[in-house]
């Protein structure tokens, strides 16, 4: 064997002692391999529902009047004073008082509502029902039901925080006048009338009582 073969085997015997040197550092890649792939973070914050979008318009206030109307930010007004109050419960709350106050005032028993009236207005409900007694008559009424309930105006003071709410209400009833002997002189006991009255509640937004009075009446 001559020198050149000699050498040849020696350096092929380096050869390939450095490509083994090699696999065994950097590792073996075959074709193009992709990076390992990062699973994204998740993050307990995520919330999986809708979030409510603020200053949106409150259904509260324009499912009774129009957005943007006087009305509308009167009634937002009380509720920056007092955020407890809610428009539909407060006309719920009032149709429960018209069929009280009103059927108070039919039988002649004004006592029972006096602390959800104004002075002005007991007085006032106060004088016809002194007038029928004094002219011996009386009223036999049965009430049926509120049919319509509509917020007619709402007005609020800022320097008092005193809010007022004018309601629209048609109502059905039966209702007679009787005399001393008890023969009907107005009215038919059969008969189902309508009773339309616009009435204003008032009440001093913030404050400890919880009730509003009846400030003002109308047809």
């Amino acid at each position: 064997m001559n020198d050149a073969v000699i050498q040849l085997l020696v350096l092929a015997a380096i050869a390939l002692f450095l490509v083994i040197r090699l696999k065994n550092v950097l590792g073996t890649r075959t074709g193009f391999e992709k990076p390992p792939a990062v699973e994204p973070s998740r993050s307990t914050d995520v919330r999986r529902d809708f979030e409510v979008i603020e200053g949106g318009p409150d259904r509260d206030i324009t499912d009774h009047v129009e957005e943007d109307s006087a009305n509308a930010k009167a009634l937002a007004a009380m509720k920056l004073v007092e955020p407890g109050f809610s428009v539909t419960e407060f006309i719920s709350g009032a149709r429960q008082a018209y069929e009280m106050i009103l059927m108070a005032f039919e039988r002649g028993d004004m006592g029972a509502v006096q602390p959800f009236l104004s002075e002005d207005v007991y007085e006032a409900f106060l004088g016809v029902v002194s007038d029928r007694e004094d002219k011996g008559l009386r009223v036999d009424a049965s009430f049926i039901g509120v049919r319509e309930t509509s917020l007619r105006e709402a007005e609020f003071d800022r320097s008092d925080n005193e809010a007022q709410i004018t309601l629209r209400f048609v109502a059905e009833l039966t209702s007679v006048i009787r005399d001393v002997d008890g023969k009907v002189v107005e009215g038919d006991p059969n008969a189902i009338r309508k009773q339309r009255d616009v009435w204003t509640f008032a009440r001093v937004m913030g404050s400890d009582d919880p009730n509003w009075k009846l400030v003002a009446t109308g047809g």
